[in-house]
């Protein structure tokens, strides 16, 4: 028996697994540019239309949010306004399929039972990469396909193809490093996810400032392909050589660690517990700490820097009118620079709902990992420990975006020298998306409630969440498909109006599914493996 005994089985088995998820991820990430160049075809009919937008998208602040735009054509367009969101999207479809068929797989005990049978050493990485791998061939060639299918140039189809299947795997790669660092599919998850998170910051304050830096994002090798803008093919070794050394370094780590284990150490604890941890709650933070540590740092500096890019809006000579409806539709509708930070901020709510979710999803990780069992046989309540973690995915929430608005606040306030004017304004911008964000943890306890093996989608409202505000406007969406999301009710600061009916309603639905999750978590039977 080689090290690669048994890959095939076990990439069929993660096929079969993963074939509705997977389903969904390859085609609405094929879709996408496709949708966003046909209806680019309807706003921008002529040469002319395009001269007037490129030259709006050349301001500093939109170079911060989206990239610079390499070619003036539609093509160029679609890549330009759809190629982050893309890339990012594309980058988390890998890193969570290959962290799923591998440390998860090893954290549940799975994997114990598979390797007692004829399975090589290498086989679960290496299934979990070539799984990937077909993933991303076929987002490759069908984003291609689409661009192609809508009359753009068969070249910038095929390069935009191309660097988001690139993205894809080199994303699949870093997490195969990340499950031999740690133990826990959630850190490894967390460590992929900080790269990535690093390497969107590095693109924007790339693309506006020293360029050198975009040079070390991958985000930025994507976009530096130049879909449409004269076609850089050579970048693409750059994602070939960076993906091998981190695959390499996967492998190598493997051979390097016990099953189950990983390469870093986790400390054993006292042999008897601290006063701190006389409670659940106290419990709660000891888990939810280094998680919540690390959205902090990353929402302040996601808030410094759009912060600081903000202040270069106000520069856009003759804006495009077009654009100046789709930059209000997605928020606000009193000055440009404020619809910037509306939007700005209402992707920042997106973002840290990210964490809401993740947090809200770790009462049903401790559930079928045995842990909570083992906890509930002493004098802890079932609602007393769902409640200490649903304190950090409420409570984390409010001072992740407090920071975020803070930082944005700080950043913006220097640049138009007002700071104490407009950390107060941002702070608020900030802070009225929570809100929005409360909805997804009450769906989260409310699934985990009734259907805790349905739980994972809330993920999958939080993605819907993201399309609509991505696209929405763009593809000029009826309302009611807007309203699905609960970030579409927020009211749009600074620059609108502030209500509170939308708020109070959205806190309300979000106690309503909280309260009728708890009320199912407390009649079902635990734990639901």
């Amino acid at each position: 028996m080689n090290s690669l005994t048994g890959t095939l089985a076990l990439a069929r088995l993660a096929l079969r697994l993963d074939r509705v998820r997977l389903t969904v991820w390859v085609l609405g990430l094929a879709v996408m540019p496709m949708g966003t160049a046909a209806n680019y075809l309807k706003l921008y009919p002529t040469e002319a239309d395009l001269r007037a937008v490129s030259d709006v998208l050349a301001n500093p602040s939109l170079v911060a949010l989206s990239g610079p735009l390499f070619g003036v054509s539609i093509g160029g367009l679609t890549a330009w306004k759809i190629g982050v969101t893309e890339f990012i999207l594309v980058a988390l479809m890998s890193l969570l399929t290959v962290v799923r068929h591998t440390r998860t797989e090893e954290e549940t005990g799975r994997l114990e039972l598979l390797r007692a049978t004829v399975i090589g050493r290498h086989a679960p990485l290496t299934a979990a990469l070539l799984v990937t791998a077909l993933a991303n061939l076929a987002i490759t060639v069908l984003i291609a396909l689409g661009l192609m299918a809508t009359g753009l140039p068969a070249a910038g189809s095929a390069a935009f193809g191309l660097a988001t299947g690139l993205v894809g795997m080199l994303f699949a790669t870093v997490a195969a490093a990340a499950v031999q660092l740690t133990a826990s599919a959630r850190a490894a998850t967390g460590i992929a996810g900080a790269v990535l998170g690093g390497t969107y910051l590095l693109r924007a304050v790339g693309d506006t400032g020293p360029t050198w830096l975009s040079w070390l994002s991958p985000t930025g090798w994507g976009l530096h392909m130049r879909p449409y803008g004269g076609e850089r093919w050579w970048v693409a070794l750059l994602f070939v050589v960076v993906s091998a050394v981190f695959a390499t370094a996967g492998y190598a780590l493997v051979d390097r660690r016990d099953l189950g284990a990983g390469l870093l150490a986790e400390r054993p604890g006292p042999a008897v517990a601290s006063p701190g941890l006389r409670s659940p709650l106290a419990l709660a933070w000891r888990l939810h700490r280094g998680l919540l540590l690390g959205w902090t740092v990353a929402l302040a500096l996601t808030g410094a820097v759009m912060g600081g890019a903000a202040a270069g809006i106000g520069d856009l000579k003759s804006p495009n009118q077009q654009l100046t409806d789709v930059l209000t539709r997605m928020g606000g509708s009193s000055g440009l620079t404020d619809a910037f930070l509306a939007a700005i901020f209402g992707i920042t709510g997106i973002v840290a709902a990210a964490y809401t979710v993740q947090a809200t999803l770790r009462m049903r990780q401790e559930e079928s990992s045995g842990r909570v069992e083992v906890l509930l046989a002493t004098r802890v309540s079932r609602l007393g420990w769902a409640a200490s973690h649903l304190v950090f995915a409420l409570l984390g929430t409010a001072l992740l975006l407090a920071v975020a608005g803070v930082a944005g606040g700080l950043a913006y306030g220097a640049q138009v020298h007002d700071i104490g004017g407009q950390v107060g304004r941002l702070l608020g911008a900030a802070l009225v998306q929570l809100p929005a964000t409360w909805v997804l943890a009450g769906l989260g306890t409310a699934l985990i409630g009734f259907a805790p093996r349905r739980a994972s989608l809330t993920w999958a409202a939080l993605i819907l969440s993201v399309l609509l505000f991505e696209l929405g406007a763009l593809f000029g969406l009826n309302q009611r498909v807007l309203d699905l999301t609960p970030f579409a009710h927020v009211p749009k600061l600074p620059g609108s109006a502030f209500t509170l009916t939308p708020v109070l309603w959205l806190t309300v639905i979000a106690a309503v599914l909280g309260a009728a999750g708890l009320a199912g978590l407390r009649r079902r039977d635990m734990p639901v493996t």
